[in-house]
């Protein structure tokens, strides 16, 4: 497992991976026309954790979790949910994507686009039925949208969206997460509502990767961080993977407000 003190390919090409670990990544790379988006990622995720995936615009973030769902081709490498293909551990797998991805005219209310999340373990043939919709309706009542079910969905605040998406991936009742910046453009409450449930998925022993950009509320939300920039700069455990010097690796040049975000962690850790 790659760790906060090791570099970024901290496993050598053909070395054993944990076949425990909820996803594990090994030496991928992903390319657009040519020009590598991800390089030889090459790390285990910690299985009952909430794991940030951090770093700059354009640095690969959102490409990882498609390329490990298998919604974009790779050019090398391969990915293990549970030590098996992704190809066979889809139902263990929930995904939320951004929001700007969902086209929200689609004509369809709150409680369908959540019980969408059940169909996967229905199989071919099969239609929703009354348990698939007392499902749906416990995970719209767990982010707080029970009264919000008949809603259609383009007609809900953007927070109330990705609730639903979340609800979703709940219904679906999941081991591994993989959230794409669930937390972007969302009031505060929305956002304290979110990581509440996330901190509840983990204490049910679920694993949660969640793509994020907020530096400030990383170290209070993330277990483990990884941080990249085409390549994995650093990954382990937060308190002791984001360190100014790997943020300064992680952003480059683009560092900013995120000197100053990095020096207010600095005194937090001294206290």
């Amino acid at each position: 497992m790659t760790t906060a003190d090791q570099p970024a390919s901290a496993h050598p090409t053909g070395c054993e991976h944990s076949s425990t670990s909820p996803l594990s990544i090994h030496a991928l790379t992903v390319a657009y026309h040519r020009r590598p988006v991800l390089w030889d990622v090459d790390l285990d995720v910690p299985a009952q954790s909430i794991v940030g995936v951090i770093g700059p615009n354009g640095a690969g973030k959102s490409t990882l979790l498609k390329a490990c769902l298998g919604l974009i081709p790779i050019s090398s490498g391969k990915v293990r949910v549970y030590g098996k293909p992704y190809e066979e551990q889809r139902a263990l797998v929930g995904y939320v994507p951004q929001r700007e991805s969902v086209d929200w005219d689609f004509p369809v209310t709150a409680l369908e686009v959540v019980m969408m999340g059940t169909f996967g373990r229905l199989g071919w043939f099969h239609r929703a039925g009354k348990q698939e919709r007392a499902k749906a309706r416990e995970a719209l009542d767990s982010v707080g949208l029970a009264d919000e079910s008949h809603q259609q969905i383009g007609q809900l605040s953007g927070g109330q969206q990705q609730r639903v998406f979340l609800a979703r991936a709940l219904a679906q009742s999941a081991q591994l997460y993989l959230m794409d910046e669930p937390f972007a453009s969302v009031d505060a409450a929305t956002e304290q509502a979110i990581i509440a449930v996330l901190r509840r998925m983990r204490g049910e022993g679920r694993t949660v990767i969640v793509v994020h950009h907020d530096l400030e509320t990383a170290r209070e939300y993330f277990d483990w961080v990884i941080l990249l920039n085409t390549r994995v700069v650093a990954s382990g455990p937060t308190a002791t993977t984001m360190t100014h010097e790997r943020l300064r690796q992680t952003y480059g040049g683009r560092l900013t407000l995120l000197d100053e975000a990095a020096q207010r962690m600095q005194k937090a850790q001294l206290g």
